[in-house]
C-alpha cells in the first residue's frame, strides 16, 4: 500500500523543471555530443574532444549555450511532459486504480512529443550553434551571446522561417524521445511497483529511468545526427532532408550514430535527474488526488 505522499500527482510543469535542472548538470556532455555529431571527417573520442576544448577555450566553454539548453527545456520539455501528464489525470480520476495500457502511454507520449519538438526547435537550433562555436575558427564564430541574442540574429539575418530549420528532424526525434523516456519510464515503474519488491522511491525511479534512458537514446540517435547537422548548416547547404541523409550515409551506417556513447552518457543522467527531480517535485509538491486542486 502506498502512503497518501506515494499518492500525490505531479504538476503539468514539473516536467519541465526537472528537465532544466538536470540540464544545468548534463550541458557538457550534450556540447561534446554535438561535437561529435558535426564532425564528418576523422575519428576522436569524447575525451579527446573534452581535453581539446578545456586546453584551447577554457573549461568555461564546456558550458557554452547553457541559457540556450535552459530555453529549449523549458519550452520543449515543459510541452512534452505538460500535454503528457494532463492527458494522463484526464483519463485515469482520482481513486481509479485503472492503469493505461502500453499503447495508450506510447500514443499520449507520442502527441505530446510533436507538440514538444516544435515548440523546442527555436532554442534547440540556438543550442546547436553555441555549442559548435567553439570548434569553429574564431572568423567563422557567430558569436551568440545568449538565446535571445541567438533567436534575434538568426530571425535578424535569416528570416523567421529559419529558426524552424530541423523542425521536422527535431518533432520526429522528439516523438521518439518521449515515447522512450516518459512512455517506457510509466511502464518499467508500473512493472516495479506491481512486482511488490518495489515502493515508489529513489531506487523505483532511478531503475526505471536509467531503462528509459537506455530505450530513448537507442530509438533518437539516427535521428539526433540529422537533426543536429541540420541545424548547424548554412542557409542553402543542403537542398532537402534527403541531400542530408545522402552527405550522412557516406559515412557508411554507423554515421547515424556518430556521437552515440556521449549521447548515451549525456542522455542517461540527462534522463535519471530528470525523473529524480520531478519525482521530488511530485512526491513534495504535488497535487492531492482527493482535491485536485492546483
Amino acid at each position: 500500500m502506498g502512503t497518501e505522499k506515494d499518492k500525490r500527482l505531479a504538476k503539468w510543469y514539473f516536467g519541465g523543471l526537472g528537465s532544466a535542472g538536470a540540464a544545468c548538470c548534463t550541458h557538457p556532455l550534450d556540447l561534446l555530443k554535438v561535437h561529435l555529431q558535426t564532425q564528418q571527417e576523422g575519428k576522436t573520442s569524447m575525451l579527446k574532444t573534452a581535453v581539446k576544448i578545456v586546453k584551447n577555450e577554457g573549461v568555461t566553454k564546456l558550458y557554452s549555450g547553457l541559457t540556450a539548453s535552459l530555453m529549449r527545456q523549458l519550452t520543449y520539455s515543459t510541452t512534452r511532459f505538460g500535454i503528457y501528464e494532463i492527458t494522463k489525470q484526464a483519463l485515469v480520476k482520482p481513486g481509479d486504480n485503472t492503469k493505461l495500457s502500453f499503447a495508450t502511454l506510447v500514443s499520449m507520449a507520442a502527441v505530446a512529443g510533436g507538440a514538444g519538438g516544435i515548440v523546442g526547435t527555436p532554442a534547440d537550433m540556438v543550442n546547436v550553434r553555441m555549442q559548435n562555436d567553439v570548434k569553429l575558427p574564431k572568423e567563422q564564430r557567430r558569436n551568440y551571446k545568449n538565446v535571445f541574442h541567438g533567436l534575434w540574429r538568426v530571425y535578424k539575418d535569416e528570416g523567421v522561417l529559419r529558426l524552424f530549420n530541423g523542425a521536422s528532424t527535431a518533432t520526429s526525434r522528439a516523438v521518439l524521445m518521449t515515447v522512450g523516456q516518459l512512455a517506457f519510464y510509466d511502464q518499467v515503474k508500473s512493472i516495479l511497483l506491481k512486482s511488490g519488491y518495489f515502493q515508489d522511491n529513489f531506487n523505483t525511479h532511478f531503475l526505471s529511468s536509467f531503462t528509459a534512458g537506455a530505450v530513448a537514446t537507442t530509438l533518437t540517435q539516427p535521428l539526433d545526427v540529422l537533426k543536429t547537422r541540420a541545424m548547424n548548416s548554412k542557409p542553402g547547404e543542403f537542398k532537402n532532408m534527403l541531400a542530408l541523409i545522402k552527405y550522412t550515409a557516406k559515412l557508411g551506417p554507423m554515421g547515424f550514430f556518430k556521437g552515440y556513447v556521449p549521447a548515451f552518457i549525456r542522455l542517461g543522467p540527462q534522463t535519471i535527474l530528470t525523473f529524480v527531480f520531478l519525482e521530488q517535485l511530485r512526491l513534495n509538491f504535488g497535487i492531492d488526488p482527493s482535491s485536485k486542486s492546483t
